[in-house]
């Protein structure tokens, strides 16, 4: 009877212990999926001058396609979010590949704009289903060190997102649009790994997630409803920005300084190149110095080099895109932990709202600033774009969660 007794609470003690830990080998595993699955989605807005010249598409177009992937994404993630709250699908992340592979093939082979649309939709529908329930699986994950969690994650989507450009410079453009089906390839690999995940997820990581969530206070409403007001404001702010660099930059180049495509798209890649990097130091800087300060300083923070980017040469414009890059893609690991500690227990609703949110921002902005651009020119889009991280003033009225958390018994 002793010996039972004691053997519990080392059981107990064990698995507690093995909570606290950080699963390195999940982080890594669903940083390298999110990077196979953004590489696959960023084809298509890289693809974006070849398609221009085959389809004959305006800028409005161009943005609708954009439009209708973020948009689906935008759209279903946050009920993707929630509906795992409430019950886990772990396997579910191979599923949303899936969708991802399918979108790819209708891209490759599609004979008309309104094929091109629902191949868009299908990428966006892969999207709603990946990022929710991975960046909960990155909290899963963590062991505690959340926004370190969710900067590994991040910056697998980052790289993978910085990687279209390249792909479409080395081998879409020289092959042609059939090549993308290639890619295809690169989502049977993601969804044999996400299914290895989802074993983990399924028999570790939902016991970790409930236990780390029991320990954490609940923040009072009001002050939930002003930081997601802010938070909202933010998101509009940095992704709206963003999608003027993502969807229109390399049309910029090449209408403003005349370079060919292959130009473009490496110089594209130099700004994904550096928000990759701005992503994965956002959330570690967010665990020691608090991820209010870290979204205060990245949204505000790029405005100096946003108001200046307009009127530089090409060289300077180059080298202005690293900054505001850096800076201004560290704000989303820092958004999505302060809003995952503002609201416990609900990991998948917060990733889905917050990630719906961004794409939902980027596909309004692409839209929008593609009929803007053209009645006024690409030039003049950038010039109005360069006062939106004066938003980030409002920053200041984010509360600071952490004084909400229950002190220790003793």
């Amino acid at each position: 009877m002793t010996q039972s007794a004691s053997a519990a609470p080392a059981t107990e003690a064990a698995a507690a212990a093995q909570a606290g830990q950080t699963a390195f080998g999940i982080l890594a595993a669903i940083s390298f999926c999110h990077m196979l699955n953004d590489m696959m989605q960023s084809l298509l807005p890289a693809m974006y001058p070849m398609l221009k010249s085959s389809y004959a598409l305006s800028f409005g177009q161009i943005g609708l396609l954009t439009f209708t992937f973020q948009f689906t994404a935008s759209l279903l993630q946050p009920i993707t979010g929630a509906y795992a709250d409430r019950k886990a699908r772990p396997y579910s992340l191979a599923a949303g590949m899936g969708f991802t592979l399918c979108g790819l093939l209708l891209l490759a082979y599609a004979p008309s704009y309104g094929l091109l649309l629902c191949g868009a939709a299908l990428i966006g529908t892969g999207s709603s289903v990946f990022h929710p329930e991975s960046s909960r699986v990155a909290r899963m994950a963590s062991g505690g060190r959340h926004g370190f969690a969710q900067s590994v994650f991040q910056v697998g989507g980052n790289f993978g997102s910085a990687s279209g450009p390249l792909l479409a410079a080395f081998i879409v453009l020289p092959h042609g649009q059939p090549s993308v089906a290639w890619f295809s390839l690169v989502a049977l690999l993601g969804m044999v790994v996400l299914v290895n995940v989802g074993h983990w997820y399924k028999t570790h990581g939902l016991a970790r997630l409930q236990r780390a969530m029991a320990s954490r206070p609940a923040t009072p409403r009001r002050e939930v409803v002003t930081a997601i007001a802010v938070l909202l404001a933010l998101i509009f702010s940095k992704y709206f920005y963003l999608a003027s660099i993502t969807s229109y930059y390399t049309f910029y180049l090449i209408d403003h300084f005349e370079l060919s495509v292959r130009s473009a798209q490496l110089l594209l890649f130099l700004f994904l190149a550096s928000a990759a990097f701005g992503g994965f130091i956002g959330g570690p800087l967010g665990d020691r110095f608090g991820a209010k300060y870290i979204i205060w300083f990245s949204i505000l923070g790029v405005l100096p080099f946003t108001l200046v980017l307009p009127y530089a040469n090409l060289f300077w414009t180059a080298v202005l895109t690293v900054p505001i890059g850096l800076i201004l893609s560290s704000a989303f690991p820092a958004i999505v932990v302060y809003a995952q500690d503002l609201l416990p227990g609900r990991t998948g609703t917060v990733a889905g709202l917050f990630f719906g949110l961004a794409f939902g921002m980027g596909s309004v902005g692409a839209a929008v600033l593609g009929v803007l651009a053209d009645h006024i020119g690409i030039r003049h889009v950038y010039e109005i774009c360069a006062f939106l991280p004066l938003i980030g003033l409002m920053a200041a009225l984010l509360p600071d969660v952490h004084k909400f958390r229950a002190p220790a018994p003793g």
